[in-house]
C-alpha cells in the first residue's frame, strides 16, 4: 500500500545544533514508518553567519532575502553543500536511506523572479512531483535545498514556500513547518487548529507577525493547491503530534451568525 506524503519543513535556527538534527532525523525514523517523508530545508543563520564572515551585509524585503550573485553563491554552498549533507549524514546513521537534492537537480524546482527588487530569487512555478514519487516509492528520504533553476540560471528560493509548493503538487497529506515555537500563539496560547481564514484573519489583527508569516502563508499556498493539511509546531510537538493545525474550510461548512 502506498503511504501517504508528509513534507517536513525546518529553517536555519533550528539547525544551529546538532542535538536537534539528531533528535530530528529520530523523529523521521518513526513517522517513516507510516508516511513517505519528504525533508526540506532553509538555512539563514548559517548564511548569514558566513556573509558576516566575508564582510558582506544582508538585506531584506518582507523577511525574504535579497539575493544578488555574490549571496546567492554563498547561499548555494551553505544550502546544497554544508547543511544539506550534514542531514543527509544524520538519517543515515539513524539507519534511513536519504538523498541530498536541491531544485537544480533534474530541474526539480522551476522558478520565474519574484521581483526585479529581489536580484536573484525565484517563486516556483512547477515542481517535478514525479521524481520525488519516485524515491519514497523505494523508501528513499528526499532532502531537498531550495536552491532552484529558471530563466536568468539558478535562483535563492524561501524554503517555506518551497515546502508549501512541494506539498501542494504532491497533494500531502500533511506538511509540517517545525520551528522555535510550540504553534500559532493566540493570548499566548497554543491554538490547535485554524481554517486557513482564520488564519488571514489573525495576520491582519497583527496576532501573527514577523517571521511566522512566510511559514503561515507558505502553509495557505499548500492548502490551495492541493496538501489536506498544514501544522505548525516545534520538535517536541512533532514527536508528539501537537502544535497547531490548518485546514482549508469547505464553502458548506457555512459560518456562524
Amino acid at each position: 500500500m502506498k503511504k501517504p506524503y508528509k513534507i517536513i519543513k525546518i529553517g536555519g535556527n533550528e539547525l544551529s545544533t546538532p542535538e536537534f538534527i539528531r533528535g530530528l532525523s529520530s523523529a523521521i525514523k518513526e513517522e517513516q514508518k507510516t508516511h513517505a517523508c519528504i525533508l526540506v530545508h532553509g538555512g539563514g543563520r548559517a548564511i548569514d553567519q558566513l556573509m558576516g564572515k566575508l564582510q558582506i551585509e544582508p538585506h531584506y524585503i518582507n523577511g525574504q532575502r535579497i539575493t544578488d550573485k555574490a549571496t546567492l553563491e554563498i547561499a548555494e554552498m551553505v544550502l546544497s553543500g554544508k547543511i544539506n549533507k550534514e542531514l543527509v549524514f544524520e538519517l543515515t546513521a539513524a539507519g534511513l536511506e536519504a538523498i541530498g537534492l536541491s531544485g537544480v537537480d533534474r530541474k526539480l524546482l522551476q522558478v520565474e523572479p519574484w521581483g526585479q527588487e529581489m536580484h536573484l530569487v525565484g517563486r516556483i512555478i512547477k515542481v517535478r512531483d514525479e521524481l520525488l514519487a519516485e524515491f519514497c516509492t523505494q523508501g528513499v528520504i528526499p532532502v531537498i535545498s531550495p536552491i532552484s533553476i529558471g530563466p536568468a540560471g539558478k535562483y535563492n528560493v524561501n524554503a517555506d514556500h518551497a515546502a508549501g509548493m512541494i506539498a501542494g503538487a504532491l497533494k500531502a497529506e500533511e506538511v509540517v513547518f517545525i520551528t522555535n515555537v510550540p504553534g500559532v500563539l493566540v493570548d499566548e496560547n497554543v491554538v490547535a487548529q485554524l481554517f486557513d481564514t482564520e488564519m488571514q484573519a489573525l495576520i491582519q489583527k497583527n496576532t501573527i507577525h514577523g517571521g511566522m508569516i512566510p511559514k503561515v502563508n507558505a502553509a495557505l499556498a499548500a492548502l490551495e493547491y492541493g496538501a489536506k493539511s498544514a501544522k505548525i509546531t516545534n520538535l517536541s510537538g512533532f514527536k508528539k503530534y501537537s502544535g497547531t493545525t490548518i485546514i482549508k474550510k469547505r464553502k458548506n461548512n457555512g459560518s456562524k451568525k
